[in-house]
């Protein structure tokens, strides 16, 4: 009688804008970069009623005001949308159940019920009685399973999904349905003839982990067939990595500029990751060249660090991995850490 149950907040950072200011109700609004659609930027969120119009979460903001001019724009409110994270996550800790956080607006449960259709009921309830914010619920019988019921319950409902109507309920539906699975994956599986769950599930774990790899093929095939694991655990999220990047409001060509701006990057990384006080092992760089073509590449470094100048120096050294005659508009800096403990 144990269940995942797995909560995402409606357009929840659209949704705390509406619950600051009770006359953006229903209309279009935007939340992204500060908030200024002539600036680069890309969409944070976009409520119902701009997602009407086709805005949707990464698009640029440029975008966004083409499709609908006279939507409203927002800065991110990082703080904001902390604290009433935090005052959901307070809400479903208070159920006494096992609350697994994956970010602002998403959490799995544990949940122990002969009933889980009444107690996702009641979940949705409490968030929104603590919060004034709905919610929708996926209930499963492992994590994959509520994660992806969760998109049929939307907006502001529940739906289940269990190894007893999965075929049905997924069976006919592209393999780009299934949590994990993005557009490039699904295009590999199109040109081998799998267009399908269901295909995807019957497939052979030989031949798939032939064209896949020995462990990325027999996982696709796991998810055709809706395996997933069940354990949820309420230990706290612990970063592997701190990340730091820029927009441009200009493309830059001058490659010395783009440099220095990797140092900077870099430093603020640096602050990161010596706050945890678990040192860098591996530097990754991140360009998108203009127009929006994005390139990453990493090194590892030679032994763990916290030295600032280490990991500039490194970061730095990586831009002699890309094209040089090309304009950069963004530039991003990662740096992986020893693992916790």
């Amino acid at each position: 009688m144990r269940w995942v149950l797995h909560v995402d907040l409606d357009e929840f950072l659209a949704a705390v804008e509406v619950l600051r200011h009770p006359d953006l109700a229903g209309k279009p609004v935007v939340v992204g970069g500060r908030g200024d659609p002539t600036e680069r930027g890309v969409v944070s969120t976009a409520s119902y009623a701009a997602r009407k119009f086709g805005v949707r979460s990464g698009m640029p903001l440029r975008v966004a005001a083409r499709k609908i001019p006279d939507a409203v724009f927002l800065p991110v409110d990082a703080d904001a949308y902390n604290e009433m994270s935090r005052r959901v996550m307070d809400a479903l800790r208070g159920l006494g159940i096992t609350v697994e956080v994956l970010g602002w607006d998403e959490a799995f449960l544990g949940v122990e019920s002969s009933d889980p259709e009444a107690f996702a009921t009641v979940v949705r309830q409490s968030v929104l009685d603590a919060t004034g914010l709905h919610c929708s619920v996926g209930i499963g019988d492992n994590k994959l399973r509520a994660k992806i019921a969760t998109g049929f319950g939307k907006p502001r409902g529940q739906f289940t999904l269990t190894r007893d109507n999965w075929y049905s309920v997924m069976g006919d539906l592209g393999p780009i349905a299934l949590w994990g699975i993005g557009a490039k994956t699904a295009k590999k599986l199109d040109a081998i003839g799998i267009r399908t769950v269901r295909e995807l599930a019957s497939s052979s774990v030989d031949e798939m982990a032939s064209r896949f790899g020995p462990k990325t093929g027999p996982w696709l095939v796991g998810l055709g067939r809706g395996v997933g694991s069940a354990e949820v655990s309420s230990e706290p999220w612990v970063a592997r990595s701190h990340s730091r990047e820029t927009t441009f409001q200009h493309n830059l060509a001058d490659w010395d500029e783009v440099a220095e701006h990797v140092r900077r990057l870099a430093a603020r990384v640096t602050e990161d990751i010596r706050a945890e006080k678990r040192p860098g092992v591996r530097v990754e760089i991140k360009l998108r060249y203009a127009p929006f073509f994005t390139r990453t590449t990493s090194r590892a470094l030679p032994d763990p660090t916290l030295d600032p100048s280490v990991i500039s120096a490194a970061a730095v050294s990586l831009l002699d991995r890309f094209d040089h005659e090309r304009q950069v508009r963004l530039v991003g800096v990662r740096v992986e850490m020893v693992e916790s403990g």
